[in-house]
């Protein structure tokens, strides 16, 4: 690279839970850069979840947490070329990625589920990866799959 790596930004943490990971999450939600939006949509979410899980001796916002653990992928396959052949190359995932690539996914999921409002959709879908289920689940395990699959070529990591 020519330039400099630049800063991290420092993010605020959310001001109901005053966690980070809350603003991050709520930063990939946004779009139009309505922030007041996503986090309405966010808040919204939970409480149905909260309502919707009672049996569950966890909070929300816990059971938020453990459902992105659930789709949060270990390994990823890129794209190797060596001697004309391209392969596909597992390779392990550094910290922020993987919590960027699993919360993605889950809205990515959430936005294409069926529903009324985006708070129902999302909070649907936290409950799917909180069961272990539902689409962001199945692409952490269709991911896991292909890697296990071409772990022969572990050796081309660059």
């Amino acid at each position: 690279m020519r330039k400099s790596k630049p800063k991290k930004r420092v993010l605020l943490p959310d001001p109901k839970f005053n966690d980070t990971m809350v603003t991050r999450f709520v930063n990939d939600l946004m779009q139009d850069g309505k922030k007041s939006v996503a986090f309405r949509i966010f808040y919204d979410a939970l409480d149905i979840v909260d309502s919707r899980m009672k049996n569950e001796e966890l909070s929300s916002l816990e059971i938020w947490k453990k459902a992105i653990q659930n789709i949060t992928p270990g390994v990823e396959v890129k794209s190797r070329r060596v001697g004309g052949s391209t392969f596909q190359v597992p390779m392990e995932i550094r910290p922020e990625r993987k919590l960027a690539i699993g919360v993605k996914n889950l809205i990515l999921f959430a936005r294409k589920r069926s529903g009324k409002t985006m708070a129902d959709k999302l909070a649907a879908e936290i409950m799917a990866a909180f069961n272990e289920e539902g689409g962001a689940y199945k692409k952490r395990e269709d991911t896991h799959r292909m890697a296990e699959a071409n772990r022969a070529f572990a050796h081309f990591r660059f």
